[in-house]
């Protein structure tokens, strides 16, 4: 369990390690072994030489001959003891000894000749030294040596089983029996966390909301006094980069509570069970700690609808892990006073019983930013950035319709960085609008290879759908049209789209129309067409399809939708109609396409010199603005309907 951090708590003390205690014997009785005890005492080496001269002088009073060792123990006289040649080994040993401990020690070779030496040397001088045999045996070394590769295996053992448990630094879930602990991080308000409601720009609603959920923790009896209960969980829901998982940190650092934030995924793991085991833990935790709050981000990764795709008719490990969340957040023994929020995008993928109420009680729908929120965005992330005093927030947050927060952060980066690159002290308008139309439109490749026939194709295309767009009531306004090369593309044409919550047939029939006046200028200058339209045809196709089959637009096959909300076909096999409306809504398709196209071809061939016109400024300047179109075409004939229009946004 994640412990919190108390600033007012001294520093921990390095604990003693019992490894050194271990360390410490074995290389005692290594010593030991190696060196017998005899460093300790006054027992020297000798040589064959120098013991034959001092048997000659009488110094030896007896020689103990170990056969299994090849080695002779040397015992001198008391008179030889006095002799200064002597006086090393005549000390008394530092340890005391059991037994008698030889002057000198000796290596020998062959026993027989080292018998004969000395028995002749006896002989010489008459000598009653004394000659033993003997043999000796290292009990210690023997029994180490033994117990040696047991002791290695065991401290193995021991030493893996506690990598394994974790052993004194090891997380809660980091080894192999911990595994079934949770990962949840417990947030510490004191120390973890920065992020405020306040660094949250726009979602007024959704902040509203989750703030009345931080509300019912710090002030519960206010709610329950009434007879009412507090709200087990809510559900933030909305497309990638809207700020669910930011406004998830802003409650971890206004909320009084701990605060145990994880994601989706670090329940899953290759071992049976785990996953169960790592809810109820994480669910064990937050009930001690008691009122709080846990937040799963990307809850989709283990609330999938139960029962898809499985075929093999096995027991998931994915639907344990949601079955064991289902009965924690709302079943027998539930926790009070423990509040979940999470986090997903892909809401309709979701478990009916996970979304219903009980378990996530609120969902809270964390739409893309309108233009006032936009403008808050900027405020939020431009904090940081230097800029130029005569920045417009609101032409900003103009240029950057369906932007979400996430991109609208990229923006003012991308913005700083080219700023940087140019050498400025401050960040303008105009590094904005590049980093805008990089983020979209990708890097700039000014390097490209095009030969002229080709650029001048492009010229045409992209002047085709400047003047479509231009001669068209519902197409979104121009901004600039460029035949440089971004990314994919070989030229582009940008355009300002209307912000509208309802759109209308005729206006997706004009953005149809005004996007297929690429290839309709293609055929109406050069009698031929090519492949450049392919991102074009992949627009009208998509929008054709949505208007025939989702949004019922299509007179033909009426009020009618194949549209499934709740995604829970997601994987099936069979289509929602019959062989025979599939043909009729492949020809329904193209019969509006080819319209559009049709209309398209109508427009430009009305106005063939304004359109040459155009391409040849383009081919002369390589970008023009919306400027350049008002000389040619003049004033564009719905440009006052917009204008009151405005500001009704």
């Amino acid at each position: 369990m994640a412990k919190e951090n108390n600033p007012n708590t001294p520093p921990k003390k390095p604990r003693f390690s019992s490894w050194w205690i271990y360390g410490v014997v074995i290389a005692l009785i290594i010593g030991f072994q190696f060196f017998g005890g005899s460093s300790f005492s006054s027992t020297e080496k000798t040589t064959t030489s120098e013991l034959q001269e001092f048997l000659r002088n009488g110094d030896i009073s007896k020689i103990v001959i170990i056969t299994n060792t090849r080695q002779a123990k040397v015992f001198l006289t008391d008179e030889a003891l006095s002799k200064d040649v002597h006086k090393g080994v005549a000390e008394k040993p530092l340890l005391p000894s059991t037994g008698l401990v030889p002057q000198y020690v000796l290596d020998y070779g062959d026993l027989q000749i080292f018998q004969n030496e000395i028995t002749e040397i006896k002989k010489e001088n008459n000598l009653d030294t004394i000659v033993e045999f003997d043999t000796e045996s290292n009990v210690i070394g023997e029994i180490f040596l033994t117990l040696l590769p047991f002791a290695l295996i065991i401290g193995i053992w021991i030493y893996l089983m506690r990598r394994m448990s974790g052993g004194a630094g090891g997380g809660a879930g980091g080894q192999i029996f911990n595994i079934g602990k949770s990962k949840a991080k417990l947030f510490d308000e004191k120390t973890d966390t920065r992020t405020s409601f306040k660094d949250v720009a726009g979602l007024e609603g959704a902040k509203e909301e989750v703030q009345e959920i931080v509300e019912f923790l710090k002030n519960p009896d206010k709610y329950t006094s009434l007879g009412g209960k507090i709200p087990k969980g809510a559900l933030l829901v909305g497309p990638p980069g809207t700020g669910k998982t930011l406004l998830a940190k802003a409650v971890a650092g206004e909320a009084q509570v701990p605060f145990f934030s994880l994601s989706g995924s670090d329940f899953v793991e290759m071992f049976v069970g785990v996953g169960a085991s790592r809810v109820r833990d994480l669910f064990k935790q937050a009930k001690d700690k008691s009122p709080a709050i846990i937040f799963i981000d990307e809850i989709d990764a283990i609330g999938r609808a139960r029962g898809k795709n499985n075929f093999t008719g096995s027991n998931d490990e994915r639907e344990n892990t949601l079955n064991q969340l289902l009965t924690e957040m709302d079943g027998f023994g539930t926790n009070t006073n423990v509040i979940v929020l999470a986090a997903t995008n892909r809401a309709d993928v979701l478990d009916k019983a996970l979304m219903r109420a009980g378990r996530f009680d609120r969902q809270i729908y964390v739409d893309l930013p309108d233009l006032n929120e936009r403008k808050e965005i900027f405020e939020v992330h431009l904090r940081p950035i230097k800029t130029a005093e005569t920045l417009d927030l609101d032409f900003l947050a103009k240029q950057t319709p369906g932007f979400s927060g996430a991109d609208i952060a990229n923006v003012c980066n991308e913005a700083a960085l080219i700023a940087a690159r140019k050498e400025k002290k401050a960040v303008n308008k105009q590094d904005f609008l590049d980093a805008v139309d990089r983020i979209v439109g990708g890097l700039e490749k000014k390097n490209k290879i095009i030969t002229p026939d080709e650029k001048k194709t492009i010229a045409y295309h992209e002047a085709g759908h400047a003047t479509v767009s231009w001669m068209l009531e519902h197409a979104a306004p121009l901004v600039k049209v460029t035949i440089v090369p971004r990314g994919q593309s070989l030229g582009a044409a940008w355009y300002l789209p209307e912000e509208r919550l309802i759109v209308r047939p005729e206006q997706m029939l004009d953005e149809m129309c005004a996007t297929m006046g690429g290839r309709a200028a293609e055929k109406v200058m050069f009698d031929k067409i090519s492949t450049g339209a392919l991102s074009d045809l992949e627009k009208v196709t998509k929008q054709a399809r949505a208007m025939v089959t989702i949004y019922g637009l299509n007179e033909e096959l009426g009020n009618i939708t194949y549209y499934d909300s709740s995604g829970q076909n997601e994987y099936g096999f069979t289509k929602p109609y019959s062989e025979e409306t599939a043909q009729k809504i492949d020809q329904e398709i193209s019969k509006m396409i080819e319209k559009q196209y049709q209309r398209a071809i109508k427009l430009l061939d009305e106005n063939k010199d304004k359109l040459t016109e155009l391409a040849d400024r383009l081919l002369d300047k390589e970008v023009i603005f919306k400027d350049d179109l008002e000389k040619i075409f003049g004033q564009r004939p719905f440009e006052k309907e917009e204008e009151k229009l405005e500001p009704a946004e």
